[in-house]
């Protein structure tokens, strides 16, 4: 992809801003958003230089929904082809991610809008932020997998309400429910998340935040802690000589800020079972 045309995409402070970029439409979706947008977290994980992502959007408006005003689904004809629905393309891969998440939203958070941001790690909102879950009042279906993401996070009765109501709901509400972690003044918003991924790349390491990450999507969902606690023992094991673990606890007792050698790139572990998938 040489270049963006409905997304933008910068890095500063080792911290990579995605933006979604048409305003006037109030960020629609497209497929050739979704696809733009896969591709920056692509480029964002693999960067060594980004310890952090914010997902926004340009304008007054994070995303109104899919706009199907300017290009069609990119369906294909075989209907027991392989296709992934466009939301999903965005919210598989922050699910993905090895690299924390921030999500600051404002305005219209709206269908596709309202899924991409679930399997973000933060989820920050303006005052004038409202959701909706609206697929039920349009006839189609929930998407993004936000089946899966929503009541892991606000709980089976919630979601049930807002995806079977399709009803929009306030920051407020988002706040109550534990959709949305803080809400914040339109104009203080992205400043509060860049003081967020500035304090994420000064006291953690890339590389526990990435494994504990995944961790907690892989492990929280199976029927016995056992597979958790055989992973935790693995991993504890080797880490206690890491360089990682020498500089936690050496920054700790210096009382000075960490300096965390290691690098998602090239310091996964490599039994990490989603490595192999």
């Amino acid at each position: 992809m040489d270049a963006y045309r409905e997304i933008t995409y910068a890095v500063a402070d080792q911290t990579a801003t995605i933006s979604l970029n048409r305003p006037e439409e109030r960020n629609g979706y497209t497929v050739r958003m979704a696809d733009e947008l896969a591709h920056a977290f692509d480029r964002a994980d693999s960067d060594d230089d980004v310890r952090v992502v914010i997902l926004t959007g340009a304008g007054e408006h994070f995303c109104a929904g899919l706009d199907l005003s300017t290009s069609e689904l990119d369906t294909p004809d075989d209907p027991d082809a392989a296709w992934a629905e466009p939301a999903g393309r965005c919210s598989m891969r922050i699910f993905a991610m090895n690299k924390p998440v921030i999500a600051a939203v404002r305005g219209a958070a709206v269908g596709a809008g309202a899924t991409i941001i679930l399997p973000a790690d933060y989820r920050l909102a303006a005052t004038d932020a409202r959701f909706g879950y609206v697929f039920s009042r349009r006839g189609i279906y929930a998407e993004g997998a936000s089946a899966w993401f929503l009541p892991r996070l606000v709980g089976m009765g919630t979601a049930l309400d807002w995806m079977v109501s399709g009803r929009a709901f306030d920051a407020a509400e988002a706040l109550s429910a534990g959709l949305v972690h803080s809400v914040h003044e339109p104009e203080q918003l992205l400043d509060k998340a860049h003081q967020l991924a500035r304090t994420l790349i000064a006291t953690t390491a890339p590389v526990s935040v990435a494994v504990i990450r995944q961790m907690l999507y892989r492990m929280s969902a199976l029927d016995s802690p056992y597979p958790a606690h055989h992973l935790d023992s693995r991993l504890s094991a080797e880490a206690v000589d890491s360089p990682d673990a020498q500089e936690g606890f050496a920054s700790f007792r210096q009382r000075r800020s960490p300096a965390f050698p290691g690098r998602v790139s090239k310091d996964l572990p490599d039994y990490l079972p989603w490595l192999h998938e």
